[in-house]
């Protein structure tokens, strides 16, 4: 299949992009908007109205979102889409929500979503630690994804990670009871921070035990470049983590 995006080309559209007015929160990423691609200008034109939503920093229905109450899965981050697009296919009893900043990667997983005719998922292209805090009620996700996140891999920048003490606590503010959290990095020192992190939470246990992790799971797909480092030697660390059902 040829891939639309392989060319750079039109700006993106000041629509996904609204800057909030007022002060801002600490983020959980930098804001990357990328080249962005006629395609993409397509994608956001056409599948944005029914895929896309708007940050306003309120309270968010999802139940009118999605016109049903349904188990939702939250992405952060979720780059290129495919394990998003993946999830969306494989698991139609719940509804996703992804949530990106890098504006090439948004386009990119409309454009693919909107292609497959997917009803149950919607994407933000804002800061994750925002959308989580203003737009999505405490206790209401049956599971959250961070796969490969920016691993900051200069030492004096791993303070930028997103995998921080604040952050663990409000994922798990925002995970129902008995809800999962799952992590994937394939660099080692950012997977012992996780777990330096992670493992201290109060109200996270480490499905594989202390400092533990697991096999890759069935409904995470192998990407290219994971393929691609595995075949030079490199590891990938699967972490799951069970909010605690009390």
């Amino acid at each position: 299949m040829t891939d639309p995006f392989s060319s750079s080309g039109a700006k993106a559209p000041a629509k996904p992009f609204t800057v909030t007015a007022g002060r801002r929160e600490v983020r959980s990423f930098v804001l990357r908007q990328g080249r962005f691609t006629p395609a993409q200008q397509r994608a956001f034109d056409a599948a944005w109205p029914q895929l896309g939503l708007d940050y306003t920093g309120a309270p968010r229905d999802f139940d009118a979102v999605f016109g049903r109450q349904a188990p939702r899965i939250v992405e952060i981050g979720f780059g290129n889409g495919d394990a998003l697009r993946f999830s969306v296919a494989q698991d139609p009893a719940r509804d996703h929500i992804g949530i990106e900043v890098h504006a090439p990667g948004v386009g990119r997983v409309l454009n693919a979503l909107a292609a497959d005719g997917a009803r149950n998922v919607r994407v933000y292209h804002h800061d994750a630690v925002e959308v989580l805090s203003h737009e999505i009620a405490d206790g209401t996700l049956d599971e959250i994804r961070i796969y490969f996140p920016d691993p900051w891999h200069k030492k004096r920048h791993n303070k930028r990670r997103l995998v921080q003490p604040e952050f663990a606590a409000l994922l798990v503010r925002k995970l129902a009871p008995g809800g999962r959290l799952h992590l994937a990095t394939d660099w080692a020192d950012y997977a012992e921070q996780m777990w330096d992190v992670l493992d201290a939470t109060p109200g996270l246990r480490n499905r594989a035990g202390a400092r533990g992790h697991v096999p890759r799971p069935a409904w995470r797909p192998q990407t290219h470049f994971e393929t691609r480092g595995q075949k030079l030697g490199h590891g990938v660390w699967d972490l799951i983590y069970d909010r605690d059902s009390g």
